[in-house]
């Protein structure tokens, strides 16, 4: 029997990998998009990566959904076997209301998990974030892993931090409360970043933007750890196809990286161009905020890479990571080949 899935906000940067993923593996798959012209743009973008045997006039299909308003969400999960829940507002600059976030971010999961507990759909997968594990006071001497919950007392939390902390919590509490029988699973990714599959993408590729196009004098002391898209997308199919992995969180990342060593990769890719490599003083970095909102929104992070344990997704999905330094060149030259910077 062919299995059904519905893919909330479809058209995003990773949702697009994963739509693929799950026409290959058999899947008809239902995406979600904000407006239905949408689905003309998931459609092309996956049509070059799907196997030989996929016919995308059969196996995919569209619906419009919002993640702050109730229509639809029925009718999208009737007849759908697993719910793959990926729509959140990602920005890289935080707004000033942080409700902004967080509202349609928890109100747009409690929205979808009720509809499938509606419809009987009860395998879940959902899209949360390493913000829910790691918005804590910094660890130097080791890294975070899925036992650990962000803190929403720590008082250096963005908004974007609260909204996926926020949602994650209402998921698990949705199941725990309203419906013990679903089967959810939490994956939890760090930085993604690797090639779009077009050019509507999400805020991480603005970084590299950033980088490529020499944006900024100098480079802040901020980490990363960094994941590939590719292997994000992947995560969401295996887990879906393993139900063993249900009540778990899963942290998809590989090694962390300074923000300086993500310009000096591309830097040596691309030894013509003149990216900057040299660190900003916090004093200036203060003074850019003032005037750049997408430096503003890293200075709590200034001094602090993150490392997250990544041995769950290693031995529940058997997940062998892409380096991320591949992931960072392959962002790059997306970049650069469609002169985005």
């Amino acid at each position: 029997m062919t299995n059904r899935v519905l893919i909330t906000g479809a058209s995003g940067y990773i949702a697009k990998h994963t739509v693929f993923r799950f026409l290959n593996a058999g899947y008809i798959v239902r995406g979600s998009v904000r407006r239905l012209e949408r689905g003309d743009e998931v459609r092309s973008a996956v049509a070059p990566h799907v196997n030989s045997g996929v016919d995308l006039d059969q196996q995919l299909e569209f619906v419009a959904l919002d993640l702050g308003a109730d229509a639809g969400w029925d009718d999208a999960l009737n007849d759908i076997d697993v719910l793959v829940h990926m729509a959140s507002p990602f920005p890289i600059a935080q707004p000033k209301d942080e409700s902004e976030l967080i509202r349609p971010a928890v109100d747009g999961t409690l929205r979808a998990l009720r509809a499938a507990k509606a419809n009987g759909v009860n395998r879940v997968v959902m899209t949360s974030s390493a913000a829910a594990i790691t918005g804590a006071p910094a660890r130097p001497n080791g890294s975070f892993d899925e036992s650990d919950w962000t803190d929403l007392e720590f008082p250096e939390l963005t908004p974007y931090v609260k909204s996926k902390t926020l949602a994650e919590r209402a998921a698990w509490d949705f199941v725990e409360n309203d419906a013990p029988g679903m089967q959810l699973t939490v994956i939890n990714p760090v930085f993604v970043l690797g090639a779009p599959l077009d050019s509507n993408y999400g805020s991480s590729i603005e970084v590299i933007e950033r980088v490529v196009g020499a944006k900024d004098p100098a480079v802040p002391r901020v980490g990363f750890s960094v994941v590939d898209v590719g292997d994000i997308a992947e995560m969401h199919l295996r887990a879906a196809q393993r139900p063993e992995t249900a009540g778990e969180r899963i942290a998809g990342a590989t090694r962390g990286m300074w923000f300086s060593d993500i310009a000096q990769v591309v830097k040596d890719a691309y030894p013509d161009r003149k990216v900057v490599t040299r660190g900003a003083p916090k004093l200036l970095l203060r003074i850019m905020a003032i005037f750049d909102k997408e430096v503003a929104a890293i200075l709590p992070a200034l001094d602090r890479l993150d490392e997250v344990d990544n041995a769950k997704a290693r031995s529940l999905l058997d997940m062998k990571f892409i380096d991320p330094t591949e992931s960072v060149r392959t962002a790059a030259a997306y970049v650069i080949d469609n002169n985005l910077a």
